[in-house]
């Protein structure tokens, strides 16, 4: 059966009412032998009782599918929000990038015309503009990798939690996060060019 023949949750439920709605017929009793009537009475009570179980045992079904798939759903919603997070740091990936690498530019820009004598003075101003950004950048990024991985602690601590409780489904554990790893390529590459500006050693030396 292809995935679009499946059953839905829906007709699950529509198949299991179906089944347990179709109440006893009535007993026409005869009135004229009381003995008989009470017999058929009786019968027709214990109808009605198998089936109100019946209607019980469906209900408690139904529950333990929804409390099934609430599991599920609340599963779900942790992977989203650790990809939430992942979007955030991607944000502060972006913007330390782009303080980091205009920052430089500037400062590299000015230092070169310095250095052909080709501004006379006045030049302090911009370099040390452009040093600020950098640390900035670098502050950033190194600021968003800290709260990146308190959250993510406190989100598996939680999951943990409630996987021991039984509210969601022991699930592996989450796996390393690419953007993590490249906030600290950028942070290393960031503590680089200080180095590099400040001690003029380094790749951007």
């Amino acid at each position: 059966m292809s995935a679009a023949q499946k059953p839905t949750i829906d007709d699950i439920v529509a198949s299991d009412v179906a089944a347990h709605t179709d109440l006893p017929a009535v007993p026409l009793l005869e009135t004229s032998d009381p003995d008989r009537a009470s017999v058929e009475y009786s019968e027709h009570r214990t109808k009605l009782s198998t089936h109100r179980t019946a209607l019980s045992e469906n209900r408690t079904g139904l529950s333990t599918r929804r409390t099934e798939m609430s599991s599920r759903r609340t599963g779900m919603s942790f992977q989203r929000t650790r990809m939430s997070a992942d979007r955030t740091l991607m944000s502060v990936i972006r913007t330390a990038l782009s303080l980091i690498s205009f920052g430089f530019t500037i400062y590299q820009f000015f230092e070169h015309l310095a250095e052909k004598n080709l501004v006379n003075g006045g030049t302090h101003a911009a370099r040390n503009f452009g040093m600020t950004l950098i640390y900035l950048g670098v502050g950033m990024v190194a600021v968003g990798i800290a709260y990146h991985l308190q959250f993510m602690i406190g989100l598996r601590r939680q999951r943990i939690e409630m996987a021991r409780d039984g509210l969601i489904h022991a699930q592996s554990r989450f796996p390393v996060s690419f953007t993590l790893l490249i906030a600290i390529v950028l942070l290393l590459i960031g503590v680089a060019a200080i180095a590099s500006i400040t001690f003029h050693v380094g790749p951007f030396g």
